[in-house]
């Protein structure tokens, strides 16, 4: 048996695996549960009576007594709920029976009215939503076909809009628990979906979002459900749905109408049927597309049309819908994309220079107005959108040969003929995830792309640590993108451009953002890699080596950095000298040697306090542990303390890998206990067939 289920049965949780157990310890924990129950009883009812609220619940009450949506989040509630959800699933695991019992008990109470209070119904459905996953699932289907069905009377039978919103609220987070029951019970699923639809009409706060945030949860571990053609109808769901969408948005405010475009398209996603799903497809995008042939069918009478802020904001509305549904459909949503394609890169390049003109006209303070934020933000979204379906689309080249080029000029130029507060920093993301995607498919145009975006930009971003921050990490993810996958196109840049691009890593991981800092060291890490491997090592190495290793060991000590780090050069693989012969009069038998000597003079300057012995031990320390990383991080570290830089400081960074490892391991005791992971929270494929 492994730790995580003698952990469990240790606790009673589990019967035990093992028959010899019986007898022994099977009936020792069968004792101890019998003397324990009665004040594990009470302990459950006091857990159910008091559950905190979890976070997907919006509505809350205010201190008036009111019911409103909450405005912010409370850290110290959602920590509560955290540790009660978990002591209520171990309760739960040591009887299951008195758990069901109590639960429905308290809600006969709430329908009868002999216990409803907002409190009392908002703590027992929070308490019946934590404990999903943890019954075996022909009790789960029982207790919940009573739960929802009890839910739903009392949302019919109860009067005022206050008390409606609080059920409302109840019966979306309880559903919203239970994937597994939804995808087994079509009836309800369906009865649950269509309640949905109708808290979409209802404007008291809260109730909308959380509507629109439940679809959203349900139809991503459902979605195959709502596209065949269930026993006793006639068309798939998704078809129903489609001819009232209109109506069933009518009330929505734009964000939650791009939520539930975003479900649409999970639904649509998962029809393998490419005719139906591109009908279903042109019938989703139907009101968007007409307003949008409106729109352009204007803008070709008269282009000032597009001026008019109003026409500025409906164009913005319109993309943020397409984005929504290429986040979800992926590859699929390429023939809604090619039909606006062009006509979008056409609004962009007009916006691009309305916002040009009114920042050239008007100084660094009109990119502050309100009237550029919106023409910016249109360009943003049309990047975002273009982005999120290169990134979706499965790995098909032809979509790259066809969007590609004709972005070039529209976007890239555009980028480079701006004003450095006109640039937009999604330029350089959209560009990395197409290099990630099409990886050497790319590297003709990396000259391009480089002469466009590389200069200009590190103007913006080198003058200090702070001016945008967004371009940044952008520019530096781009880079690594080049590198990793369009190597050979770095090889051909000049000297110049090839110290340029060295200078801007080493830039790159002494900032002082850790992202930044992070996204360095792995560039350097990658450039070393495939320099190493490549024919001009000997070349690379001789100029940059010594530079880098100075700059390595200057992060790695600052207690500002602290990142660990291991240089990936095997320095006898050189096969020429590192030192130059004309300023080094004493010839070192081998690169390792020289660099020994280097490193070693290099730290005691560094480190007055620390003897020439001690540095001596940690420079040949290093060299006998390259072979072996974990070793060579523990001197790493025990160095860094010994410097005294580091001792009196917090060195949890430095121990960061051992810390993802332990959460790793606390996962995996988690899930082998039901329950303890919420059934939302794991990353299955769902296949509900």
């Amino acid at each position: 048996m492994d730790n995580s289920a003698v952990t469990a049965n240790m606790m009673g949780l589990q019967v035990p695996l093992l028959p010899g157990l019986v007898d022994g310890l099977g009936a020792q924990l069968l004792q101890r549960r019998q003397l324990y129950a009665g004040t594990m009883s009470k302990l459950r009812m006091l857990m159910i009576c008091r559950m905190a609220k979890p976070e997907e619940v919006l509505i809350v009450e205010d201190e008036n007594g009111n019911i409103v949506r909450e405005t912010m989040k409370d850290n110290d509630v959602l920590v509560q709920y955290k540790i009660m959800r978990e002591t209520l699933i171990y309760l739960s695991h040591l009887d299951h029976e008195d758990t069901e019992k109590q639960m429905l008990k308290k809600l006969s109470k709430q329908l009868s009215g002999e216990d409803w209070t907002w409190n009392n119904l908002n703590t027992l459905c929070w308490a019946i939503g934590s404990i999903s996953g943890s019954m075996m699932e022909e009790q789960e289907n029982r207790f919940l076909v009573m739960v929802i069905r009890d839910l739903l009377n009392l949302c019919e039978i109860t009067k005022g809009k206050d008390n409606k919103a609080v059920i409302a609220s109840n019966i979306m987070y309880v559903v919203g628990q239970y994937p597994r029951f939804l995808r087994a019970h079509w009836k309800f699923l369906k009865t649950v979906v269509n309640k949905l639809f109708e808290f979409m009409h209802e404007t008291h706060p809260g109730v909308q979002d959380m509507a629109c945030d439940t679809f959203l949860k349900i139809v991503q571990k459902c979605k195959r459900k709502f596209v065949i053609v269930q026993v006793g109808e006639n068309e798939p769901f998704v078809s129903e749905l489609l001819s009232a969408l209109a109506t069933t948005v009518a009330d929505l405010e734009p964000h939650q109408i791009h939520s539930f475009y975003e479900s649409v398209g999970h639904m649509i996603q998962a029809e393998s049927d490419p005719h139906k799903r591109d009908e279903y497809l042109q019938r989703l995008m139907e009101l968007p597309n007409q307003k949008w042939g409106e729109i352009i069918g204007q803008a070709r009478q008269s282009v000032d049309f597009l001026k008019d802020q109003d026409v500025i904001r409906t164009v913005l509305n319109i993309l943020q819908t397409n984005t929504s549904v290429a986040s979800s459909l992926g590859t699929h949503f390429l023939s809604q994309i090619s039909l606006i394609f062009l006509d979008m890169l056409n609004v962009y390049r007009m916006y691009s220079e309305l916002i040009s003109s009114s920042i050239a006209e008007g100084g660094p303070y009109a990119s502050k107005t309100s009237y550029v934020k919106l023409l910016r933000s249109v360009k943003r979204e049309t990047l975002k959108l273009i982005e999120t379906f290169l990134d979706k689309a499965e790995d098909q080249p032809q979509i790259g040969k066809q969007f590609v080029p004709p972005m070039m000029d529209p976007v890239l130029g555009d980028y480079a003929r701006n004003l450095p507060d006109a640039r937009e920093s999604e330029v350089l993301s959209l560009f990395a995830t197409i290099i990630n995607k099409y990886k050497v498919a790319m590297i003709d145009d990396v000259p391009r792309l480089f002469e466009a975006v590389f200069q200009c930009t590190l103007e913006m971003i080198t003058k200090n640590f702070e001016d945008y921050p967004e371009h940044r990490l952008k520019f530096f993810s781009l880079l690594r993108a080049i590198a990793t996958h369009c190597f050979a196109a770095l090889i051909r840049l000049s000297s110049q451009q090839l110290k340029l691009v060295m200078d801007s890593i080493i830039w790159a991981f002494r900032h002082t953002e850790r992202n930044i800092a992070e996204t360095g060291l792995n560039l350097l890490l990658e450039m070393l890699k495939n320099f190493q491997a490549s024919e001009f090592c000997n070349q690379f190495y001789r100029t940059y080596f010594l530079s880098i290793e100075q700059e390595i060991f200057a992060v790695l000590t600052d207690t500002f950095h602290k990142p660990g780090f291991k240089l990936h050069v095997e320095c006898g693989l050189l096969t020429e000298p590192l030192w130059d012969a004309a300023t080094v009069p004493y010839p070192y038998p081998n690169n390792g040697m020289f660099v020994r000597e280097y490193t070693i003079k290099l730290l005691s300057t560094s480190f007055p306090n620390m003897t020439a012995a001690e540095v001596t031990q940690f420079v040949n320390g290093l060299f006998d542990s390259r072979n072996d990383l974990s070793t060579f991080k523990n001197h790493i570290r025990d160095f860094l303390v010994q410097s005294k830089e580091f001792s009196a400081q917090d060195n949890k960074d430095l121990y960061a890998e051992e810390a993802a490892l332990q959460r790793e391991r606390e996962r995996q005791r988690m899930l082998s206990i039901p329950g303890l992971i919420a059934p939302n929270e794991i990353q299955d494929e769902m296949l509900d067939s």
